[in-house]
């Protein structure tokens, strides 16, 4: 545990932090791991330089009490000691903003884990919110920015629970197959489905609902929405196979993802 005190027993601590880390990181079992180890390796590098233009700061401060066990002048040993800590510094900035760049990057990857030996749970969705246009800009510049991650925290703050849940119902926004077209980049954490495409301008969130047999509650809900629109549990939905999410319509449709999830 560190001591943030004694530098000799924080350098051990931080030796034996990395070589767990170099043994764990022989395999990944899940690869949407390398995205929250590459943000702390990035944190790393950076602190790594830290310490190293510490150590040659301290090496040229102290220089007047070194010794040598030769002839070679003590003082000049220390400032070359300070001087190679001092570069290797300077060459850790490039490291830093390539592991950066590496991290943001990795965080817009989408890693598809299933594999076919292992029969995959029926699951279903609901939509928690669409977002286009202008709407869809802030949140695509975050995801670009920050990552997938963040992407889905923001989008996070439409879910409203049960009356979010209870709105994609009303509307027909429940999908046993996630809602996204060819080109689109879509990437799951904490059971929700973050689904976004730069070059058409828009990002949507769904949220895994638990069971594929309805509650009592959203039979009535399914019931009610039937009975009012005149179809039935059998008619064809908007999110049926061969639908695109993300092209409603009509313009009702367009918007109600939004107006229902705020």
């Amino acid at each position: 545990m560190a001591t943030f005190v004694d530098p000799v027993a924080d350098a051990a601590e931080a030796y034996e932090g990395l070589r767990g880390l170099a043994h764990a990181t022989r395999a990944f079992e899940d690869p949407v791991d390398m995205y929250r180890v590459l943000g702390e390796v990035s944190g790393s590098v950076r602190l790594l330089r830290q310490v190293l233009d510490q150590l040659s700061r301290a090496h040229a401060d102290h220089r007047d009490i070194a010794f040598t066990d030769d002839r070679a002048p003590a003082e000049a040993v220390a400032l070359a000691a300070a001087d190679e800590l001092h570069q290797a510094a300077d060459g850790l900035d490039e490291v830093a903003d390539r592991v950066m760049r590496a991290h943001e990057a990795s965080g817009r990857i989408a890693w598809h884990t299933h594999t076919s030996s292992e029969p995959e749970r029926s699951r279903r969705w609901v939509n928690v919110v669409f977002l286009q246009g202008s709407e869809a800009d802030e949140v695509l510049d975050l995801i670009d920015v920050e990552g997938v991650q963040a992407g889905i925290a923001h989008l996070a703050q439409w879910d409203f629970g049960d009356e979010t849940t209870g709105a994609a119902f009303m509307n027909g926004e429940v999908y046993h197959e996630l809602p996204r077209g060819q080109w689109d980049r879509s990437f799951e954490a904490d059971g929700y489905v973050l689904t976004y495409n730069p070059q058409m301008g828009y990002v949507g969130l769904v949220r895994e609902h638990p069971d594929t047999t309805p509650t009592p509650d959203e039979e009535e809900v399914i019931a009610a929405r039937d009975a009012f629109s005149g179809v039935t549990s059998e008619s064809p939905r908007r999110a049926a196979e061969g639908t695109d999410w993300f092209a409603p319509t009509s313009a009702h449709g367009a918007s109600s993802s939004v107006g229902q999830s705020l």
